[in-house]
């Protein structure tokens, strides 16, 4: 590993009420690529907590009284500070999260995407509606409305791996929803939702309206079970995020979770570069540290020699790099006990008679990439979900049988589909047991405005502004005697 010279670091305040906040504790963020100390963070306490807690539910009637414009002035104000600060975020993603250069420039983009969109979603927001009662005689001479209103003050849990754009898909949609807030950014990338913070510090938000609070998890449990918060919103693993909705109480919950991604392609499919690249830009990219990263890939067996042939080819010129370098594609794990876990599972199936195509060798935190073949479909490779580097590719015979096979998983987040024919994609469409179906395409693709989230082990609900606004609200019924 190329190593990186060592910088002074720098402390990060917390923010709690909408102050920032140095605690005398801190959380040290390592550089993901060269693991050395990077900055550190003011870290909260269970006063600190109990203090943003009722901050927050202190301040829901204000926020809920916003109007749409002061709204829209507080989101505008973050989109343009963030293109003001744009190579500062660009850096902290490279750095704190190893993200590398091209995505890490890509990330800050839908970060000012994303609060764009909240923007523009606060005035064309559904009000609410009329609703007629006079279905029945009894019900003769009386009139109905109904009005969307903010649920109250919700708790926030981001991840890692897009802790910019994920942080924002939180953010954004609790101010359009006018609901006071308290987030908990993931541990081992704090400092993009305290630059956030930072922004919305600047900005006309009711005092106590907001706190960003790094903190340990078993402090931070007060987030799930407290009621004083009406919703929470959590992304992370699967067997975290149900755990959390088994004991946060009366309130409601949304889980955005793993997944095990799988694309299929049929044989009317054109096997060119732009598909390999696309395959290999789905499978390896931030070290397949997202969500919806290409896990499995499910060729025809009509193709499926051309495909993997030209798969390792490709291979064959990638390696995992400096993140900081504008052409590395494949950065760092986010830790070693991640990339070390990895290993293991990839010696599980060699050892049960996979074939390593490509890749297959770890350097630190650094994971070659790696293709496989012949993977048992009961190892953990093959149906949890891999979060590294790996990606499978199987054969199958039939357009039946394949979807059959992407349905076999315990996720369900989203699944690509590469054919010409109408009659399949719609087939496609009615029976994939998946949030979101994308054809001609690798699953890893997400628009911010689009409803995003997954069924069975991938969680419950939908992110997505406009999504993600809806749950944050309520409705409240008027009803009028004539």
């Amino acid at each position: 590993m190329v190593s990186v010279e060592a910088k002074q670091h720098k402390d990060y305040a917390l923010y709690v009420a909408g102050q920032a906040v140095q605690t005398g504790e801190w959380l040290e963020v390592k550089h993901k690529y060269s693991q050395k100390l990077y900055a550190r963070v003011a870290l909260a306490d269970a006063s600190t907590l109990e203090q943003a807690i009722q901050s927050a539910t202190d301040a829901e009637t204000e926020m809920a009284a916003l109007e749409p414009f002061q709204k829209q002035k507080i989101l505008l104000h973050c989109v343009r500070r963030f293109r003001e600060i744009h190579e500062e975020l660009t850096e902290i993603l490279i750095a704190e999260g190893g993200k590398p250069r091209k995505a890490a420039e890509a990330e800050v983009e839908r970060l000012i995407n994303t609060f764009q969109i909240a923007a523009d979603a606060v005035t064309q927001m559904d009000q609410g509606r009329i609703l007629p009662l006079a279905v029945t005689a009894a019900a003769s001479g009386y009139q109905g409305m109904v009005k969307q209103v903010p649920i109250g003050a919700v708790s926030l849990i981001s991840p890692f791996n897009f802790p910019l754009n994920l942080t924002a898909h939180k953010i954004a949609p609790a101010i359009a929803a006018g609901c006071p807030f308290v987030l908990k950014p993931a541990s081992l990338t704090p400092i993009s939702a305290l630059k956030i913070a930072e922004i919305l510090a600047e900005t006309e938000l009711p005092h106590g309206a907001f706190s960003v609070l790094p903190c340990p998890r078993e402090l931070a449990d007060v987030l799930v079970t407290d009621d004083r918060f009406k919703l929470l919103s959590f992304t992370g693993s699967d067997a975290v995020g149900w755990d959390m909705k088994a004991r946060a109480g009366r309130k409601k919950v949304t889980l955005e979770l793993g997944g095990n991604a799988a694309v299929m392609i049929e044989p009317d499919t054109e096997i060119n570069d732009a598909l390999i690249s696309r395959l290999i830009g789905g499978a390896y990219g931030h070290a397949g540290q997202v969500c919806i990263s290409v896990q499995r890939i499910l060729v025809h067996q009509d193709i499926y020699d051309d495909v993997k042939q030209k798969m390792v080819a490709k291979l064959k010129t990638l390696k995992a790099d400096d993140p900081n370098l504008s052409t590395t594609l494949v950065g760092p794990m986010i830790k070693k006990a991640e990339a070390k876990r990895l290993e293991a599972w990839l010696d599980k199936a060699v050892k049960k008679d996979a074939k390593i195509l490509a890749g297959g060798k770890l350097d630190e935190v650094l994971f070659a990439p790696t293709l496989l073949e012949n993977v048992d479909q009961n190892l953990e490779i093959y149906r949890d979900e891999v979060f590294g580097p790996v990606a499978m590719i199987e054969p199958y015979t039939d357009f039946e049988s394949g979807i059959a096979c992407i349905n076999c998983s315990r996720f369900g987040l989203q699944a690509g589909v590469y054919t010409q024919n109408l009659n399949k994609m719609l087939y496609a469409w009615d029976h994939l047991h998946v949030g979101g179906v994308i054809i001609n395409d690798i699953p890893s693709f997400r628009v911010d405005n689009m409803p995003y989230g997954g069924v069975k082990d991938s969680g419950l609900g939908r992110e997505g502004i406009q999504s993600a606004i809806r749950d944050m609200q309520e409705e409240r019924m008027l009803v009028i005697k004539a």
